[in-house]
């Protein structure tokens, strides 16, 4: 689709998103003096031939995309670093609830399948030695050596944050019913479901069982 970005309204409709079905088209109108596109290599060269005089420029859509991806890309590859600088590098399983323990050892899968195919690069095995040896995908192998598949395991961001220091000032005065404790926040305010509530409980008490005093969060 052929767009003109001042009005904002289609202008045709091409029968494909072939280069040179762009440069016919482009050639047909050289009135034109500035035309939008994103990254791809083919609709500029086509631009160049057939506009040769115009400017080539990034829609604003395509600068925040663009922009954010590439930021999400470099901030991705530091979470290892960061984890560690927010001080919740060691997870302990038995502070998990049984949902987030299932993650946790997926997580650690992951980071087990990273760390091999780390190993094997670092000897000089080549990426299509690693994919054979390792039967994971080409894709997935090229990911982990350009450092896009560092992930960090995390729990869920909760609705209950703001209500933390309530909470524990509750339990600690004998208050351990969930349930009760949802209801008595429903009055107050509280617009979240009992099943947060509920899950905060138990690691609570597995907290307590393991004689600490909580989970360390890594921020979202």
């Amino acid at each position: 689709m052929v767009c003109d970005l001042k009005r904002r309204r289609p202008i045709t409709l091409l029968p494909d998103r072939a280069p040179d079905t762009s440069q016919a088209w482009l050639a047909e109108h050289p009135s034109i003096s500035t035309v939008a596109r994103d990254r791809g290599g083919g609709y500029g060269e086509a631009i160049a031939k057939a506009l040769p005089d115009a400017d080539q420029v990034a829609d604003r859509w395509h600068l925040m995309e663009n922009s954010s991806r590439a930021f999400l890309d470099a901030f991705g590859k530091s979470m290892r670093q960061i984890r560690q600088a927010v001080g919740s590098n060691v997870v302990d399983p038995k502070l998990l609830t049984y949902a987030e323990r299932l993650q946790y050892e997926g997580y650690l899968r992951r980071q087990e399948t990273n760390e091999a195919i780390g190993e094997r690069s670092k000897k000089g095995t080549s990426i299509r030695q690693i994919v054979r040896q390792t039967g994971h995908s080409r894709k997935l192998v090229r990911d982990v050596l350009r450092g896009q598949r560092f992930d960090v395991f995390r729990t869920r961001p909760s609705s209950l944050d703001s209500w933390l220091p309530w909470l524990n000032s509750r339990w600690e005065e004998g208050a351990r019913n969930a349930l009760a404790l949802w209801r008595e926040m429903r009055t107050k305010g509280f617009v979240g479901q009992s099943g947060v509530v509920s899950q905060w409980a138990q690691r609570r008490r597995l907290a307590q069982k393991a004689n600490q005093s909580g989970l360390a969060r890594t921020p979202s």
